[in-house]
């Protein structure tokens, strides 16, 4: 008789996923930080033409709204509605989904904390999400120690070339011997390319490192400000334990203008990939043009801190079920 039906988790990674859970709401409850609970289907979709995301058929009534409803990749922009609302610090702890998303580190739906700090810009919020990494590691006996950079300090480091400055043929060369086909890659997929195999096989295991200030042109929601050089760079960060990327912060964009453009840039890239182009979230944007107070946020995944708590590189040992035997 098959076994398939058995947890793929072991029953000690559940108790700790319990545990976990636990910590990151007292975490919180100390601080005032808010739960809430936000729509997991919506009218909009995420635009980033680098998160594919699921969609359905509603069969009611809609009073005339589209029948086409998306699954959240995260719960960003109704939350950003309560901030703009006036709601102040908050976060929620809940199941997200992206489409295309299936492997040793990835699942399709799998667990994401994300939550608001008003008042505050990133490099605030890297100290508070290495507290928040650290209360977790606490349950398994662990602790790593904080240490921050900018994006172009750890190219300029430790490979020896300026990511805001070098050109492709550079950027191409400081990858060595990876072999890869060339054939439609961006300037920012050689940058990319560059940290995953590169840079972060290197970090530190039992190190946090906080990367922040990245290029302008990948500022997803992130503010753009000028650096010590005069470049501008986003206002954004990711922390990585080890070589392992656990969360990614912004200062958050508060120009409902800007924001309608980059969604615009976004389905553009979509259409030139032949890729489907989800609705840009209109009433997000409503939310930022009505006033959206100075704040950071920061999306951290769940499923990856427990693989880090663990030990162990495979998504599924976190996870009661995984995709394959859902």
């Amino acid at each position: 008789m098959s076994a398939d039906w058995q947890p793929t988790a072991s029953f000690q990674a559940l108790r700790l996923r319990a545990a976990l859970n636990a910590r990151i709401r007292g975490f919180f409850a100390t601080r005032n930080v808010t739960e809430v609970e936000t729509p997991v289907l919506s009218v909009a979709g995420n635009t980033d033409p680098n998160i594919a995301s699921f969609s359905l058929q509603f069969s009611g009534r809609t009073e005339g709204a589209p029948r086409t409803r998306w699954l959240r990749t995260s719960p960003e922009y109704p939350l950003k509605r309560l901030l703009a609302a006036g709601f102040g610090d908050c976060f929620e702890l809940g199941r997200v989904f992206r489409d295309g998303e299936a492997g040793g580190r990835h699942n399709p739906e799998f667990t994401m904390l994300e939550w608001y700090r008003v008042g505050w810009d990133h490099q605030r919020l890297i100290e508070e999400t290495a507290e928040l990494v650290n209360a977790a590691l606490a349950l398994v006996g662990r602790s790593a120690a904080l240490q921050r950079t900018s994006y172009r300090e750890l190219y300029r480091r430790e490979l020896g070339i300026d990511p805001m400055l070098a050109g492709d043929a550079a950027l191409r060369e400081a990858l060595g011997d990876v072999e890869i086909d060339p054939a439609g890659l961006t300037r920012d997929d050689w940058l990319d390319l560059l940290m995953t195999h590169r840079l972060q096989p290197a970090f530190a295991r039992d190190r946090l490192l906080a990367i922040h200030d990245y290029p302008a042109s990948q500022c997803a929601l992130a503010r753009i400000h000028e650096d010590d050089h005069g470049t501008p760079v986003a206002q954004r960060f990711e922390l990585y334990l080890g070589p392992l990327e656990l969360a990614n912060g912004y200062h958050e964009l508060a120009d409902a203008a800007e924001q309608g453009l980059r969604f615009q840039r976004d389905r553009q890239v979509r259409a030139q990939r032949g890729q489907p182009s989800p609705p840009r979230d209109e009433r997000l944007l409503a939310a930022l043009a009505a006033g959206f107070p100075d704040c950071a946020g920061v999306a951290l995944g769940v499923d990856r801190l427990l693989m880090a708590m663990l030990g162990t590189e495979r998504i599924a040992d976190v996870l009661a079920f995984d995709f394959a035997h859902a």
